[in-house]
């Protein structure tokens, strides 16, 4: 099998990649350091010759503004395109849990409009719903900081480690389509306030953090369930400890 990951050299697509070249499939990273560019279309003719799968795993530069909006249409329509000018045969994105819930966020309306853009494409799909990566609580943190407070939403959040993603990912790459969604989620359940409180408390850093119900997150004021997987979503095994102790904010000084 031929597959091409766009956004191949990022957190989850080069994990992707790895795994998939380990199970003996053809993979190809693409990014704009290969000369491929979702946003113009600018390489893709050419990076899809002779595929038979694409995962786009592309992300946003940006999250609260109407940037992020327009990456994921410029992004969806230019490879949407040219995959079926290429006949590709099977479609795997990844998404976030929550999207088409949360209108107010530019990024989360992108990627409600990217999963539209793919169900009206005609090409077999398959979309990876994931919750929020461990990894991006410092995203969360940047996004809400000011004066070195953080106000956030006491919303439940079930994060996830992005290495248990990338490997649902790698798997759904190689099945069937199933023209629909799956999700995958981490095993246990957090209040946002609660999680980021205790992370930036083990790296300690310089911050407080507020409860605030009103709070935004990218834009948009969460209910308290919204962000939460569906009782069928794959759970992966590594809790929140864990992963922070086998990763690069591990005994951080600041």
């Amino acid at each position: 099998m031929n597959i091409l990951v766009i956004g191949g050299y990022g957190l989850v697509g080069r994990n992707v990649v790895a795994r998939l070249r380990a199970a003996g499939h053809e993979t190809t990273a693409a990014s704009r350091s290969t000369g491929v560019d979702v946003t113009t279309g600018k390489g893709l003719r050419q990076a899809l010759a002779g595929i038979d799968v694409v995962v786009d795993v592309s992300n946003s530069p940006s999250f609260d503004d109407i940037a992020a909006f327009e990456f994921f249409k410029a992004a969806s329509e230019h490879l949407l395109a040219a995959e079926a000018e290429a006949g590709v045969r099977h479609h795997v994105s990844l998404s976030v849990v929550g999207t088409g819930l949360l209108d107010d966020s530019h990024y989360l309306r992108g990627k409600a409009l990217q999963e539209v853009l793919i169900r009206h494409s005609g090409i077999p799909f398959t979309v990876v719903h994931a919750t929020q990566f461990y990894e991006f609580l410092v995203d969360i943190v940047s996004s809400a900081v000011r004066d070195q407070t953080v106000r956030l939403s006491s919303a439940f959040i079930q994060p996830v480690a992005s290495d248990d993603v990338a490997a649902v990912i790698a798997e759904a790459a190689v099945a069937m389509p199933i023209n629909g969604s799956i999700q995958v989620a981490g095993p246990t359940r957090e209040r946002l306030f609660d999680i980021v409180q205790r992370f930036l408390l083990d790296i300690e850093a310089p911050c407080d953090v507020i409860l605030d119900a009103d709070a935004p997150y990218f834009g948009a004021i969460l209910d308290e369930d919204v962000l939460l997987p569906r009782a069928d979503a794959t759970l992966g095994t590594r809790g929140f400890q864990e992963w922070l102790e086998q990763s690069e904010y591990s005994r951080v000084r600041w």
